[in-house]
């Protein structure tokens, strides 16, 4: 199958996995990466998971997968709000998901939250294993996007819901414009001045502008049997919101 446009942008080398390249690139900006993140998404990335976890609130779930959890902004998030049983959080990084567990430990939640080292292409848990399965702005850095949605869906239960927040390129004036200028100089930028690695604040945008959106990361979803499959939007263009059944 041929690649995607994502899934040809690399964070080093042309020599190398994309998969263990992306786990060195979030290991070594894994301290800084919480305060670049909301640097440089001038905090609107706190009220794109709020909106992300209030799709799944209706349905209840009990045992939730939040596939490249990182730090757990968003599996700490979901257990305040949604009071599920157990999240597990999985990652390939183990410098983001120990801040993450450092994080879990002071809200009170390890009861609750287990983050584990996993392959989002070959994961090792059951099929029909959770309730609901959830990314955040991961989708573009995995290596074969078709492969990791086939196993978000493997590993879903009947009737279960997925929720992926991914990133964006706007695509209505004057948000393009201004989007354009700002992922291309001032995300660069603010990386080198935070991090030590400095190409990984220009895979940032470069997968951006790469990764499946819209109708296209719509009717990947469908293709893996995905149903109500529902995109939004948010600020301008910016965050997409995909939804979806397993029925």
């Amino acid at each position: 199958m041929e690649q995607l446009g994502a899934e040809k942008i690399l964070p080093y080398n042309n020599v190398e996995q994309k998969g263990k390249q992306v786990e060195r690139m979030f290991n070594a900006i894994s301290v800084r990466y919480d305060l670049l993140n909301h640097t440089l998404s001038l905090g609107f990335d706190k009220g794109w998971r709020r909106k992300g976890i209030r799709y799944l609130k209706p349905f209840c779930p009990n045992l939730i997968l939040d596939i490249a959890t990182g730090t757990g902004d968003l599996a700490i998030s979901m257990h305040k709000t949604l009071k599920a049983d157990r999240i597990i959080g999985a990652d390939i990084s183990e410098g983001m998901m120990q801040i993450g567990r450092e994080k879990a430990e002071c809200a009170g939640y390890t009861g609750h939250i287990r983050f584990e080292k996993q392959d989002c292409l070959a994961l090792t848990y059951q099929d029909n294993a959770f309730d609901a399965v959830t990314v955040a702005f991961g989708v573009r850095n995995f290596a074969d996007i078709n492969k990791g949605l086939a196993e978000m869906y493997r590993v879903l239960s009947s009737g279960g819901h997925v929720m992926i927040l991914e990133l964006s390129s706007p695509v209505k004036f004057p948000m393009k414009q201004l989007y354009k200028i700002y992922s291309a100089l001032v995300i660069p930028q603010v990386g080198r001045f935070f991090s030590k690695d400095k190409r990984a604040y220009h895979y940032l945008p470069d997968s951006i502008k790469m990764v499946p959106q819209g109708k296209e990361m719509q009717t990947l979803l469908e293709k893996q049997g995905f149903t109500d499959v529902q995109v939004k939007t948010f600020t301008g263009g910016i965050c997409s919101l995909y939804t979806g059944v397993k029925k």
